[in-house]
């Protein structure tokens, strides 16, 4: 199949969304995060951990308050998933 029959399949009417590098967000992210990141239970995008971590720091100002506020961010996130899913 040529380059136009792949070009059609591209074709639509839905807003694109560029997205940015994931690596490149990660890399952004303080080390006291990325590390967090590193040993999350959960798959968390750097940029949901970067906004969780920018919000937390601006209404402490203490680095330990904000990786305290990531994992209470996970626990939620993981009782939710236990409620839904009992099964597992």
């Amino acid at each position: 199949m040529g380059a136009g029959g792949l070009r059609r399949n591209l074709a639509t009417t839905l807003p694109c969304r560029l997205r940015a590098n994931p690596m490149a967000a990660f890399d952004r992210l303080p080390p006291p995060a990325r590390a967090w990141v590193r040993d999350a239970v959960l798959p968390w995008s750097a940029a949901s951990v970067g906004r969780l971590w920018a919000r937390a720091l601006a209404e402490t100002g203490c680095p330990q308050a904000a990786l305290a506020r990531l994992h209470a961010a996970e626990a939620r996130m993981l009782a939710r998933e236990r409620s839904v899913s009992p099964g597992r």
